[in-house]
């Protein structure tokens, strides 16, 4: 008798979403310089502008997909909810990420938004969910030392774009750990689907209406077809269909067993930005950035309650 995995099997299952996962985390960390290269053809604005039109598509086709003609009802109270989650999600994220990494480097903003579940944690006892016991603080104050050690040479050297860059990275990784915690009772109420779509479909207005302007001023017949194939990859498949594969990686594997994957991904990024990009490391940044994710993994690894998984990028 065969004790080899069937493909119905759990361990089947496992296997896959473990595949999937280190897939993913490959995409992501390409997706930084991939990003670079299409904002210096359209800038972050024009980027930010075609998104925001392929997005709610994506989105719309799978509500029709899941639930047809039909949409689930939600009411007043959820609407403003999700409404507002849209605005933390993708207005301000998003917004904020796009610029942040126009700014900074590849590897950089790989390495400042895996600090995301340290936010999360902070804004968990904020709210008065989790308190933070020794080792999570030791963690969060190592992860931002690591961060300091990190910029140091940005600093030194005056490169305030750049500096900016990854504080505007920063402040948005904290707003993706809001959207996080909020997003919780919302799916917990109506699944992840409908939480993840309707927030799009309202977080894309304010965005567009922002970017319009810059949208309009990109000669869009004059972008070449590389720039248009980066730009539909990263919204397509790097961010809509990444996120919905790293739910259901997250549902199978379960978010303890999978989030240190995600560590993997500022290696991955800088890696990609080294060969592709000329990005440069000293030995100074590479020590930052290791004491920054083993911070972290720290504060994040040694919760007494549930673990938080580190945001995906987007």
């Amino acid at each position: 008798m065969s004790l080899a995995p069937t493909p119905s099997s759990p361990s089947h299952h496992a296997s896959l979403a473990l595949a999937a996962a280190l897939v993913l985390v490959v995409i992501w960390g390409i997706n930084f310089s991939l990003q670079k290269f299409v904002f210096n053809a359209v800038g972050p604005g024009g980027f930010l502008f075609a998104r925001y039109l392929i997005m709610p598509l994506c989105a719309l086709a799978l509500l029709v997909w899941r639930y047809g003609r039909h949409f689930p009802r939600i009411s007043r109270r959820d609407f403003w909810e999700l409404a507002r989650l849209g605005v933390a999600g993708h207005f301000l994220h998003v917004g904020m990420v796009s610029y942040g990494i126009h700014w900074s480097t590849a590897f950089s903003s790989s390495l400042i938004l895996a600090c995301g579940p340290i936010f999360t944690l902070l804004i968990l006892r904020l709210m008065g969910l989790e308190r933070l016991h020794r080792a999570q603080i030791a963690g969060v104050t190592v992860a931002f030392a690591g961060v300091l050690i990190f910029l140091s040479d940005k600093l030194l050297g005056g490169h305030w774009l750049a500096t900016g860059g990854d504080l505007f990275l920063l402040v948005a990784a904290s707003f993706f750990s809001y959207y996080t915690v909020a997003a919780k009772p919302l799916i917990e109420r109506h699944g992840g689907i409908v939480t993840m779509t309707y927030a799009t479909l309202f977080g894309s207005v304010p965005v567009l209406l922002f970017a319009l302007p810059a949208g309009l001023a990109v000669p869009w017949g004059d972008v070449s077809w590389q720039v248009w194939a980066g730009l539909i990859w990263s919204v397509t498949v790097s961010a809509f269909l990444g996120w919905l594969v790293w739910g259901w990686i997250n549902a199978v594997r379960g978010v303890a067993r999978t989030a240190p994957l995600m560590y993997l991904m500022p290696p991955v990024a800088g890696l990609v930005a080294w060969l592709f990009a000329g990005e440069h490391y000293t030995g100074i940044k590479l020590a930052g950035a290791g004491l920054t994710l083993l911070g972290v993994a720290l504060a994040q690894f040694t919760s007494r309650g549930a673990r938080v998984a580190p945001a995906p990028v987007d």
